[in-house]
């Protein structure tokens, strides 16, 4: 369905009184987990619902996403998900806050194709929920809001700022952006609306800030095409290209160069093909299918070692730099980088990633690879710098200015921006996640109202069950490791008739570590003894007992704090 409307009441209130209150989920003091939300009167509108990749510290967590306990609560007053663009940091919760609460989902055409293909990855039918393909000139009305839209230019096609009209203004949001007069086709920004929507009168506009600390615009590519280039001229052997799998502009660029140079293309990451397949479907990739190629796994028959072959490892965060590594390691299952082949690092890092991508580069400089590691300078982030964020307040004007998208500091930047602008510091809203703003008749009227929020972790299949004793846990197994004590015991006797059995995962090794072991054996069995001594057995007492005197004399010898779990059984015999 390309358009939909909720209401056909098209008469947008121009005299009903309206409040407004504006907050964020996730997003703010962060990098990712974008979620924003308009309430107008007792209309929520939701913009955007992202994930953020884990910090090293958040022990085998997959992703974390907004909590969405606001929304579930007021799910009756949601019209709907509006998606500004295609990045999991921005799309990438759709499937947790569907399988939550069932709501109207609406983007543009590939932003939607990712949705349905999240969802289908997350085990999850995208037929049975209410997802909507938008165009940039469609307009939505909610009752007495209209909703509307207008193209950006960011490194993924089909990007797209959301503006909600209200009676006392325009909401904007921009998401991600910059502007590139060089723009083509789909990945151009509409001047054009930009100029109507600042006639009609923006109350507030929330803009990304991760790139407000840095001067000048956004570079547009345009040297990185020509780097690019130079290194296919010079390269004789394969060439082997990391690059982000979210970066369309990107691959499309070094895949115009593969078919330039005549060379062969291999798309390397499950992912990324996927993403691959739907873009050129939808035409938004242009690949011609001879220079397309699928690799055989490496055998005594095989090592797809083809000097005129482009190789695209890509993938998200870490995903390309793990490839290279298995690669540079010959563990890898389709490609083995040899002294012929020249390696392109277009994947600038990224916060989280930065030991990760110094640690890939110096084992490709072992391989005896040709590695070529583009400047960042380079390599456009596609993020509005401070000159493209004057550029849009100019555009827009708006009354206000909220800075979203970003660590605190960035959303300082930002706010130093505006007031470069002109903005006074009372039309400039700095807020944390849960944080809430409230406008009536187009001014700002609060600034004191907080919804608790929590952080979601997504653990495999599991959402919001790892809590921060289960972190805490993981890290004490990954510094300290951890011992099983086992003991069994006669029903009747109370006699231990097997163990004491103690088991060290990541702690230390009974070779070599003897007396220790001993002790241990010896505390187990007096313990145990103690309570074994009445009819009933206190069980929790006794487990109890043997993790604090175990852990104390483990402390004492050792100076570590393993986990201690103690597994005592009894037995008919």
């Amino acid at each position: 369905m390309l358009f939909h409307i909720i209401d056909n009441d098209k008469n947008v209130a121009s005299v009903v009184e309206q409040k407004i209150k504006v907050f964020a989920l996730g997003g703010l003091d962060e990098n990712g987990k974008n979620l924003y939300v308009v309430e107008v009167n007792d209309k929520i509108f939701i913009l955007d619902a992202g994930l953020k990749y884990p910090t090293e510290d958040l022990l085998g967590v997959d992703a974390v996403i907004p909590d969405f306990t606001y929304l579930k609560e007021n799910a009756s007053r949601i019209q709907g998900v509006f998606l500004s663009h295609g990045h999991e940091d921005h799309i990438g919760a759709i499937p947790q806050l569907l399988s939550i609460i069932n709501v109207p989902v609406y983007g543009t055409r590939l932003t939607m194709s990712l949705v349905e293909d999240s969802l289908t990855e997350n085990g999850l039918d995208f037929k049975q929920y209410k997802l909507y393909k938008i165009r940039e000139n469609n307009e939505l009305f909610f009752g007495e809001i209209k909703v509307t839209f207008f193209k950006t230019t960011h490194s993924i096609p089909d990007s797209v700022a959301i503006c909600i009209h209200t009676s006392d203004g325009v909401i904007v949001y921009t998401s991600d952006f910059t502007f590139d007069q060089s723009a083509k086709g789909r990945y151009q920004t509409n001047y054009a609306r930009i100029s109507e929507i600042s006639k009609e009168g923006v109350l507030c506009l929330l803009s990304e800030s991760i790139n407000a600390e840095k001067a000048g615009h956004t570079s547009t590519g345009t040297s990185l095409q020509y780097e690019l280039d130079e290194v296919f001229s010079r390269a004789s052997g394969r060439i082997i290209c990391s690059l982000y799998s979210s970066d369309l502009h990107r691959i499309q660029l070094v895949i115009d160069l593969a078919v330039q140079y005549k060379r062969k293309i291999a798309i390397i990451g499950r992912k990324m093909q996927r993403i691959v397949d739907i873009a050129v479907k939808l035409g938004y990739l242009r690949i011609p299918k001879s220079m397309l190629m699928n690799l055989l796994y490496i055998d005594e028959k095989n090592d797809n070692n083809l000097s005129n072959l482009v190789v695209l490892a890509t993938g998200n965060r870490y995903e390309p730099f793990n490839s290279l590594i298995r690669m540079a390691k010959h563990q890898d299952r389709l490609i083995h980088i040899e002294k012929t082949d020249t390696v392109i690092i277009a994947t600038p890092p990224i916060p989280g990633n930065e030991i990760k991508a110094a640690r890939t580069i110096d084992m490709l400089y072992r391989t005896g690879a040709q590695v070529c590691v583009i400047n960042k300078n380079l390599l456009p982030s596609s993020h509005a710098s401070s000159e493209d964020l004057k550029l849009m307040m100019n555009l827009l004007k708006p009354q206000y200015v909220m800075p979203v998208i970003g660590e605190y500091r960035n959303l300082v930047a930002h706010a130093k921006v505006a007031e470069q602008m002109g903005y006074h510091s009372e039309n400039i809203i700095l807020l944390d996640n849960g944080d809430v703003v409230e406008f009536q008749q187009g001014e700002l009227v609060n600034h004191t109202e907080h919804i608790q929020i929590d952080q979601v972790l997504v653990d495999g299949l599991g959402v919001g069950d790892i809590g921060s004793v289960v972190l805490r846990d993981r890290q004490l197994m990954a510094n300290d490791g951890i011992i099983v004590v086992i003991a069994n015991l006669n029903k009747n006797t109370k006699e231990i008739v097997a163990g004491p059995q103690i088991v060290s995962k990541g702690f230390v090794y009974e070779k070599g570590n003897e007396e220790l072991y001993k002790l241990l054996d010896e505390l187990v069995r007096n313990i145990i003894g103690q309570f074994v001594t009445e009819q009933y057995v206190n069980w929790q007492g006794l487990r109890q007992e043997l993790r604090d005197k175990v852990g104390k004399l483990l402390f004492n010898k050792t100076k570590r704090k393993p986990i201690i779990i103690p597994i005592v059984e009894e037995f008919n015999l």
